[in-house]
């Protein structure tokens, strides 16, 4: 049998419900402090700082190389590191494995196939007399650094909304004040300064861009045992 609820019988939260109203309007959202970086869990900056011109020169320079273009209307992806002598790169060097939810079931599913960071030890001859060389050095010289990538995203864009095996560094070259990294439940820009962050990609995390032009970050890989 099926007993219908009148709207007499369910609890009178109007006056609640305006109260709390009161008190959001009340409140001034902050629009200033979105234009810079904001730490939070799982999004931190260290100490080290690189030259903002000469990574902008190093872009421009392994972007006018051969195999080395970015897509500045999508996703675009060129490695920096590599196996020892490996000539041949495979799709998933530049992607790997990540999880995923992919419908209402919220049940977890993998993508791709997993890749071992720790073999990444070669930086690519090709681009050894830029600027990326002494980037790559000075983060080898204080953690193992994995895969490191130049990644692009066009604008208007968005990464699914997934988690890696590791935490990653990204260093941001090219940005803009609508490009936002977020982990988990926090979400800050990420300014093209120099600065390099910290992020705990071993969370869940995506990266987007919405603004009116491309976003260019360093990501290097913290492989973890």
């Amino acid at each position: 049998m099926t007993t219908t609820v009148f709207s007499s019988d369910i609890p009178d939260t109007i006056a609640a419900d305006q109260q709390l109203m009161g008190q959001w309007l009340a409140h001034k959202p902050d629009t200033e402090s979105v234009a810079g970086f904001v730490p939070g869990p799982g999004i931190q900056k260290l100490n080290l700082t690189f030259d903002i011109a000469k990574l902008r020169s190093a872009l421009a320079t392994c972007s006018s190389r051969n195999n080395a273009a970015l897509d500045k209307n999508g996703f675009g992806a060129f490695s920096l590191t590599r196996r020892p002598g490996a000539e041949v790169e495979t799709p998933n060097d530049l992607s790997g494995l990540f999880h995923t939810r992919i419908d209402d079931s919220y049940e977890e599913v993998a993508r791709e196939e997993p890749v071992d960071e720790f073999a990444f030890t070669e930086f690519h001859p090709r681009f050894e007399d830029t600027y990326f060389k002494t980037v790559h050095d000075q983060l080898s010289t204080r953690f193992p650094i994995g895969r490191m990538r130049v990644l692009s995203k066009g604008l208007y864009n968005c990464n699914s909304w997934h988690r890696d095996p590791e935490p990653r560094l990204h260093i941001p070259i090219v940005s803009n004040p609508g490009s936002l990294f977020i982990v988990n439940h926090h979400v800050t820009h990420l300014p093209a300064d120099g600065s390099v962050y910290f992020t705990d990609t071993r969370g869940y995390h995506t990266a987007l861009n919405g603004g009116e032009s491309e976003r260019v970050h360093i990501v290097a890989a913290l492989p973890l045992r």
